[in-house]
């Protein structure tokens, strides 16, 4: 596998990868439990392996915290291999954050909100998602070189950092983000949308590391329980912060590598709502923001349609 990591255009500072970033910075894991697991825990259990190694250096990072969705543990309190496994490796390894979410994102928010609380100015939050293959040998090499997302933050200056999975043209995921993702942002942020595109094809990821100002200011704003990687980095080109991008590796949440296209529609459709939502909020002390706004919608509604058709049409 080959690791990469690259500035945007504009980026506050280049340092060397070289260079020691400061002492006194600590690294904050926060790793989101899959809502829904299969009965392997192979990929679980070699995850935390690796943040058990990384936590044991105390001054380099911040004990981690696990977030775990209380419809998750409702649904296997009966199930003894997952009540083991979270008391003997889970809880072992990090402090067990229960909260009722939505979504993912709104897990994000729960575990980010209370690592930045205990955080520091100079410190940096790693999300790291569980229901990825850990546990294949490509999954290993991934999580043998995954702790250099957030450092980039550090040697690098950066305000974000985002990861990339390494997938073929035919991956649901590169086919979201193509007839999709960028293509909605295109309507409604075009000139960001551009900026965003020079350094990442993954606007979704959910690998990401974030500096703690960054972050408080992230925070402070309006969070979305849907596509929020999307939206904080449009909130970096917003604020001209420094963007970096890492090479995760071809690694995969996806069973089969297949996704349904019910699934694939549903995550075209959140992508406009929050996309339509962030722009009004952008945009409505305009005095002309209504009509502006009909008018991209009518266009947005066009671009969805069409997107659609293409994933049905590519996946069916």
């Amino acid at each position: 596998m080959r690791k990469t990591a690259t500035t945007a255009p504009g980026a506050k500072a280049k340092r060397s990868l070289k260079q020691t970033p400061s002492p006194t910075a600590r690294i904050h894991p926060v790793i989101i439990y899959p809502i829904r697991h299969s009965d392997d825990y192979s990929d679980l259990r070699a995850l935390y392996q690796m943040v058990g190694r990384l936590a044991a250096d105390k001054d380099r990072y911040a004990h981690p915290i696990t977030v775990l969705d209380r419809k998750t543990h409702y649904s296997m309190q009966a199930n003894k291999a997952f009540l083991d496994f979270r008391r003997n490796t889970v809880e072992r390894s990090s402090e067990v954050l229960d909260v009722w979410a939505v979504d993912t994102c709104q897990m994000w928010y729960a575990g980010l909100g209370t690592a930045f609380e205990r955080g520091a100015a100079q410190d940096v939050y790693w999300l790291i998602p569980g229901d990825f293959d850990y546990g294949t040998t490509v999954g290993q090499q991934v999580l043998s070189e995954l702790h250099d997302l957030p450092e980039i933050i550090l040697e690098l200056n950066q305000d974000l950092c985002i990861g990339e999975i390494a997938t073929d043209h035919n991956n649901p995921k590169q086919l979201i983000d193509t007839y999709g993702t960028f293509a909605l942002l295109y309507n409604w942020f075009p000139a960001e949308a551009q900026e965003i595109r020079r350094f990442t094809e993954r606007p979704r990821s959910e690998f990401l590391a974030v500096r703690h100002s960054f972050l408080g200011e992230a925070l402070r704003q309006r969070w979305y329980p849907y596509e929020q990687t999307v939206v904080m980095l449009l909130q970096a080109v917003f604020g001209k912060k420094g963007i970096s991008r890492f090479s995760v590796g071809q690694i995969s949440d996806l069973p089969e590598g297949r996704e349904s296209l019910a699934s694939t529609m549903l995550q075209v459709e959140r992508t406009e709502r929050v996309l339509k939502a962030l722009w009004r909020e952008q945009h409505q002390s305009d005095p002309n923001w209504v009509e502006q706004y009909r008018q991209l919608a009518t266009t947005s509604n066009q671009v969805r349609h069409t997107a659609l058709i293409i994933l049905h049409n590519l996946l069916s």
